[in-house]
């Protein structure tokens, strides 16, 4: 299975990266997988560790998606890692082994420590509204561009109807990148 999350993980200068990043979930074991050429993967290659946030907040994946966010965090237990406070739990992983032949690595990372800060609240209909259109509109190179304004339209919805503050300002701050990438698509096409 495959959980959202945000993966910290930090350079050899100390420097943070925050990533959202599906996440293959098991209890001892997590799978990572991001592009060669990510931040995420170069760190994991350096320092082989990181942390996998569980966040409700999907504010945060909106932001990590659009840019290079700074989130507030506090040091991971055992480590060198940040931890997001508006993470409800996390898992602290090290690199086991790693493919990084392909055009995405595969990292296995062992479970070293797990942490707890409040309940998971889950996902009503916005929230799982905002993580698709997250993840959209890190495909708008891949993707027709009218595919994806086209799912927009149809995300909106469900944000209309159930969103609280948080999901509609991430669903604008969505809504108004993807319409940027498409105008900028479309000024390189004409």
């Amino acid at each position: 299975m495959i959980l959202e999350t945000i993966v910290t993980t930090v350079d050899a200068a100390g420097a943070v990266n925050y990533a959202p990043m599906g996440v293959e979930w098991g209890q001892d074991e997590l799978v990572l997988k991001p592009y060669r050429e990510t931040t995420t993967f170069a760190n994991l290659v350096a320092s082989g560790q990181a942390v996998v946030n569980l966040v409700d907040d999907v504010l945060c994946f909106a932001r990590g998606v659009i840019s290079k966010p700074s989130f507030p965090s506090h040091a991971a237990s055992v480590v060198r890692g940040q931890v997001l406070d508006a993470a409800c739990s996390w898992r602290e992983v090290e690199v086991r082994e790693a493919d990084t032949s392909g055009a995405r690595g595969r990292f296995a990372c062992a479970v070293v420590h797990n942490g707890f800060q409040r309940e998971f609240l889950g996902f009503n209909r916005a929230r799982n509204a905002v993580l698709e259109a997250a993840i959209l509109a890190t495909r708008t190179r891949m993707l027709p561009i009218e595919d994806i304004l086209a799912e927009y339209r149809r995300l909106q919805v469900p944000v209309d109807k159930t969103a609280g503050p948080r999901e509609r300002e991430a669903m604008a701050l969505l809504t108004d990148y993807v319409q940027r990438e498409a105008a900028a698509l479309q000024e390189v096409g004409s």
